[in-house]
């Protein structure tokens, strides 16, 4: 599976170990960037790991800033895209599990490192259930295309 990852400066070195981990697990992994702690803007890089999972170059989307929040809500303005902010590791697999989430989002300043790979581990574990799910997930598209 290819992971499309990204962040802000704030998410910079959480960002490189949380690499670290995919590619240790076997996961294929493309930076979106930033690649430094030089103040940058979270949309740039929510934007373009959305762009590349809706588009079908990467499978899911991992992004990582202050909060989580900034980078998720410019995720989810790509159509397409089911973004979750998550601080632990159980609302990352039902998130999976009955949202069908594909990107993940998480705070550098809220979670620390090894909390923060629990939940990358937990989310990317999870598999869609459809079934009584995906009338839901539907409704989502549905909301999304009235756009």
């Amino acid at each position: 599976m290819k992971i499309a990852i990204g962040c802000d400066h704030v998410g910079f070195a959480l960002k490189g170990r949380v690499i670290e981990h995919l590619l240790e697990k076997g996961y294929e992994v493309e930076d979106f960037g930033t690649n430094s702690t030089e103040r940058t803007d979270y949309p740039i890089y929510g934007k373009a790991v959305a762009k590349a999972v809706a588009g079908g170059e990467c499978e899911k989307g991992i992004v990582i800033c202050g909060t989580g929040v900034g980078i998720s809500l410019a995720a989810n303005k790509v159509k397409g895209i089911r973004a979750v902010v998550c601080s632990e590791p159980y609302s990352a697999l039902l998130s999976r599990q009955h949202n069908d989430t594909n990107v993940l989002a998480f705070g550098a300043r809220v979670v620390g490192e090894d909390l923060a790979l629990m939940i990358v581990d937990a989310w990317l574990s999870g598999v869609y259930e459809g079934g009584r799910h995906a009338r839901r997930v539907q409704m989502l598209a549905d909301i999304e295309n009235e756009q």
